[in-house]
C-alpha cells in the first residue's frame, strides 16, 4: 500500500512539474520571445502571481482554456484582446512591448 502510495504521489508531481513549461514553452513560440527579453525571465510568471496561484492574466486563460485539458495557439489568442489587468493596455499590446500582460 505504501509503495503505490508513493509512485502515484511521483506521478502526481511529474504531472504537475510538466503542466508549467507546456504553457511557458508554447507562449514562448507562440510570441516568439527572445532570450534575455522581459517574457523570456519572467517564465511561469506570465501566468502566475506565486505557486499555483493566478494572476489575472492567467485566469483568462483558464477560463479560454474551456475545460481543454491543454493549451492550444487559440488559447492565447482567445484572450490577446483582453486586458487582464485592466491598465488601459490590451494583453497583445503588452507582449509586443516585452511586458508581462497582467502587471501594471
Amino acid at each position: 500500500m505504501k509503495k503505490t502510495l508513493t509512485t502515484l504521489l511521483a506521478a502526481a508531481l511529474g504531472v504537475l512539474a510538466l503542466a508549467g513549461p507546456a504553457w511557458v514553452g508554447l507562449f514562448e513560440k507562440q510570441y516568439d520571445v527572445k532570450p534575455g527579453s522581459n517574457l523570456k525571465k519572467a517564465k511561469c510568471a506570465v501566468c502566475h502571481t506565486k505557486g499555483k496561484e493566478l494572476n489575472a492574466y492567467g485566469k483568462d486563460l483558464e477560463k479560454a482554456l474551456k475545460g481543454a485539458k491543454k493549451p492550444t495557439a487559440e488559447t492565447f489568442k482567445a484572450v490577446e484582446q483582453l486586458d487582464s489587468d485592466k491598465d488601459g493596455v490590451k494583453n497583445i499590446d503588452a507582449i509586443k512591448a516585452d511586458k508581462v500582460p497582467a502587471t501594471k
